[in-house]
């Protein structure tokens, strides 16, 4: 059951005041994806239960910033190595999109904390195909269920998530 940890995510994550969004305009309130993955016992909770999401595979690629901590602790949990996906190869060193665990030929599963619209997780999920992973499921801790799971799954990728917007919502009281 998903209720309890939804409402410490909800409890933890949801802050009141003003905040600037990346939209630009202004909202009352903000829900800070990184202050679950901050705190230790919350963080285990949720990839716990994203653990249980899993499809058969070779690798956990976790996506910069957040889906790291989650990738991380995923591994730890399944003995699954992981890679580090960058939102862009770096230029310098190696200039590699994915650090860690090489991909090539492997059946790679892309770890997310929040999925919105899908844009990013989409052009990285693309990176890691043209390097040679094979890529159709993405586990995220949170779908905000703004259109990122329609995104994905026009271009044959599964989204599973461990909790949604509504779960959180429906998560508190009365």
């Amino acid at each position: 059951m998903t209720s309890p940890l939804a409402r410490r995510v909800y409890e933890t994550c949801h802050l009141t005041g003003s905040f600037r969004l990346r939209s630009g305009q202004t909202s009352d309130e903000y829900f800070d994806k990184y202050l679950f993955e901050a705190q230790p016992g919350l963080l285990c909770a949720v990839a716990e239960v994203m653990v249980t999401l899993l499809p058969e595979c070779d690798v956990l690629a976790g996506m910069e910033m957040g889906g790291i901590p989650i990738a991380t602790v995923m591994s730890q949990l399944t003995g699954l190595p992981t890679a580090f996906v960058r939102k862009q190869a770096k230029e310098y060193g190696t200039a590699k999109a994915a650090e860690g665990t090489p991909v090539v030929g492997r059946r790679v599963v892309v770890i997310e904390d929040v999925v919105t619209t899908g844009g990013a997780l989409l052009a990285s999920c693309r990176q890691l195909r043209a390097g040679g992973a094979m890529v159709d499921t993405v586990v995220c801790a949170i779908d905000r269920e703004q259109g990122g799971r329609e995104s994905l799954a026009a271009e044959g990728l599964r989204l599973h998530a461990a909790l949604t917007r509504r779960d959180l919502e429906n998560s508190l009281p009365g």
